[in-house]
């Protein structure tokens, strides 16, 4: 019996339309337009306004472009996946309230916290869901609303973030397309160099841990980028070695937009030229768990039937993963 394959069969996202550029960092922060762009290749990131939007608001927005754009009803959905480190509150999970707000009224639904990864992971949890038969279609989102957990008086943060949500839509193909192997690993001793400091059971939120800014995103940058660089371009290219793909073999690379040199330096590990490698990291910035599902959506009319696509990721904890997708459908 040919064996059920979970498969990508339609991408929604969610961008806010307030636009943070280096131009109006540089008047909140010491900092300039060359310096954030030599560094990190962003222009500019997205940012949420609005009183009482939260993460919810983006990760349902994402999901209701999801379902129009594959003309099926919010009911049909068997469950919903989010991959957030900005929940909006620690309990209940925020795919709860994304399927609230979007009308899953038949679907369960979890939150999954891998940092930047964290979309990669959902994407494996929820493909196991379908690949076992039990479940038609099960619903991934990637979103974080970082400017929530950003001290905009840290200029080593706060030029790098940005706000969004992105998400999939998992169903069983017997063609042998959709998501075909993963490599995810994890180091939690790299929780010493990103973090945030306060908030959990370990240093509950009080005046003082509020008032010292230990709330925020904390990060040794140069520990972490070293990390990533090697983290998420040797994963990718095991991914590839495992499955005998060569960069000729390869549509497209789909990185996590945590920093131009790190995509650089994957996409060189892999023998990849620019031209098969998607990058938006100017635009929105590091989004966390969306920025994949938001490179698959804004290039889904560039990918074809059959096009093998490498997803990669390096996140906060330490966390990183690769993710071999055979592309499900023309969107031409």
């Amino acid at each position: 019996m040919q064996k059920n394959n979970a498969a990508i069969t339609a991408v929604g996202a969610y961008l806010p339309e307030f636009r943070l550029t280096n131009k109006i960092l540089e008047t909140m922060v010491d900092t300039n337009d060359e310096w954030i762009k030599t560094r990190t290749g962003i222009d500019e990131r997205r940012i949420q306004k609005g009183e009482g939007l939260a993460s919810s608001d983006m990760g349902a927005e994402a999901v209701k472009d999801l379902l129009n754009k594959r003309g099926i009803s919010p009911e049909e959905i068997d469950c919903i996946i989010c991959a957030t480190v900005t929940p909006d509150m620690l309990f209940p999970a925020t795919a709860n309230i994304i399927g609230d707000k979007a009308g899953l009224k038949n679907a369960f639904g979890y939150d999954i916290s891998a940092a930047c990864s964290g979309f990669l992971f959902a994407l494996t949890t929820g493909t196991s869901l379908i690949e076992s038969g039990r479940y038609k279609k099960v619903i991934v989102v990637g979103v974080d609303k970082m400017s929530a957990i950003v001290d905009y008086s840290d200029r080593t943060t706060c030029v790098i973030f940005g706000d969004g949500a992105g998400a999939v839509l998992l169903e069983a193909n017997e063609d042998g397309l959709g998501v075909l192997d993963s490599i995810l690993k994890s180091d939690g001793s790299g929780r010493n160099f990103l973090h945030m400091k306060a908030g959990g059971s370990l240093k509950p939120s009080t005046v003082e841990t509020v008032m010292a800014k230990e709330h925020y995103i904390h990060q040794e940058g140069q520990t972490v980028f070293k990390f990533a660089v090697k983290g998420m371009a040797d994963v990718s290219y095991e991914l590839m070695q495992k499955n005998n793909l060569t960069a000729e073999d390869i549509a497209w690379l789909v990185p996590h937009q945590a920093n131009l040199r790190i995509i650089d330096a994957t996409a060189n590990r892999m023998s990849l030229p620019k031209e098969k490698v998607m990058i938006n990291i100017q635009k929105y910035g590091n989004t966390t768990a969306a920025t994949i599902p938001l490179c698959l959506w804004e290039w889904e009319k560039k990918l074809n039937k059959g096009d093998n696509i490498i997803l990669a990721a390096f996140g906060g904890g330490f966390t990183w993963g690769a993710t071999w997708v055979k592309w499900a459908y023309d969107s031409k």
